[in-house]
């Protein structure tokens, strides 16, 4: 039980410090980010609603207030990385990687959120 909350953890943090680091970018550094935006082919009146939508996301997990609230950042969050990634291998940049890096984050804490958090394992007094 312990393992999976030390698994958990690891995910969702290396995860956040992504997730955050590019929501800052899309506000701080917003001339690059739409110029990439315009690049992959998507609108760029998204990118600070996406920001906002990163960052609500990973709140929504690490605070875990409400079930499905945590599961629809987690499927918003597995949409985003999917679309990006396939962007990035669609528009032949070999800037995929990070997108691959962040789903295979998003499996890993989703996996043991779910052992930890939702049905975790009773042990035998």
């Amino acid at each position: 039980m312990k393992t999976n909350r030390i698994v958990f953890y690891v995910a969702i943090g290396l995860l956040s410090l992504m997730t955050v680091g590019s929501a800052a970018m899309y506000f701080f550094n917003n001339g690059e980010v739409v110029a990439e935006f315009v690049k992959l082919g998507f609108p760029v009146y998204i990118v600070y609603p996406l920001a906002i939508a990163k960052l609500l996301g990973i709140a929504a997990i690490w605070t875990r207030l409400n079930r499905s609230l945590v599961e629809w950042a987690y499927a918003g969050f597995f949409f985003d990385f999917l679309l990006a990634g396939s962007a990035h291998i669609v528009a032949q940049d070999g800037e995929a990687g990070g997108a691959a890096i962040a789903l295979v984050l998003l499996l890993v804490s989703y996996f043991f959120y779910q052992r930890t958090f939702v049905s975790p394992q009773t042990t035998a007094a």
